[in-house]
């Protein structure tokens, strides 16, 4: 089964994403179900995780309804509050539904850098365990130090980065990154998504080899064991298509074989989050049969 690891839905209003800003003109409308599903069959893959996009408890309702009516969504990425006292029974009472695999907060737009380990926080996380929810990582390289104090306290938490903490691609910046990616990868309970690399790029200039140098340093880190694709759709069609945005990831896997092209597409992405596949599904011409 090969499934985008990351995308989002959204009715747009101003009021409810003032994170689209003038500059993001092209998001300013509705993205939903019957928008993406055709991008995802043409593409070939057979599902999605669908992601959170606003941080309140309706996000998360509306998203597992839309899961509910669409096959495809093969998980919900929620919001719940992990700061408030009855985190409890947020958690108890979303994890009735079979297709929420997680959940996520907007770290990256908290004034406070050292958000993650406000205590309110950490005993929210403290407490995702226990209803076998997942836990996304949406940063930008200043976090990511922050984020391994965090995952060195929950080593049975499962963490997965998102958009490879978003990198400056676009001013060819590495460092230092580089070295905190990899401090975070030295934590086996945390993953990484291969998504949202175009729009850290010249919207709409770049070429795929822009992304080889990042791409290999988050695979000498994580491994194509812990690693899984992403297409940031509707956000990624500022820069490039949903096709052209799948196939960065595509092209450069196929120095691998067929056994783990399938999982860095699909495999990874279904065991994180808990999704059932198939036993067996048959090779692409796209993919390589070795």
């Amino acid at each position: 089964m090969r499934i985008d690891a990351h995308q989002h839905f959204w009715r747009y209003t101003p009021e409810e994403y003032p994170w689209i800003n003038d500059e993001m003109e092209a998001l300013k409308k509705d993205y939903l179900p019957e928008d993406l599903h055709p991008c995802v069959q043409s593409a070939d893959f057979d599902g999605t995780i669908a992601v959170q996009a606003r941080q309140s408890l309706a996000e998360t309702d509306w998203l597992l309804q839309l899961a509910e009516q669409h096959d495809f969504i093969k998980g919900v990425v929620g919001w719940v509050d992990l700061r408030s006292p009855d985190i409890h029974d947020q958690l108890e009472r979303y994890a009735q539904h079979p297709k929420l695999k997680g959940v996520r907060h907007v770290v990256h737009d908290e004034p406070d850098d050292n958000f993650m380990l406000l205590p309110e926080f950490q005993r929210g996380i403290a407490q995702l365990n226990k209803f076998d929810q997942t836990y996304d990582l949406l940063l930008f390289p200043r976090h990511l130090p922050v984020a391994v104090k965090l995952v060195e306290k929950f080593p049975e938490q499962p963490f997965v980065v998102d958009h490879i903490a978003k990198p400056a691609i676009k001013d060819n910046i590495f460092s230092p990154w580089q070295e905190d990616i990899h401090a975070l990868a030295h934590h086996d309970n945390v993953l990484c998504k291969l998504s949202g690399m175009v729009t850290e790029t010249r919207w709409k200039q770049w070429k795929a080899d822009d992304f080889t140098p990042y791409l290999d340093i988050v695979l000498d880190a994580f491994g194509p064991e812990r690693i899984m694709l992403g297409s940031d759709w509707p956000v990624c069609t500022l820069s490039g298509n949903y096709q052209a945005v799948m196939q960065i990831v595509l092209d450069y896997i196929q120095q691998f074989s067929f056994g783990t092209q399938m999982n860095i597409l699909g495999g990874n992405c279904a065991r994180f989050y808990g999704v059932d596949i198939p036993s067996t599904r048959p090779p692409r011409d796209t993919l390589r049969s070795d």
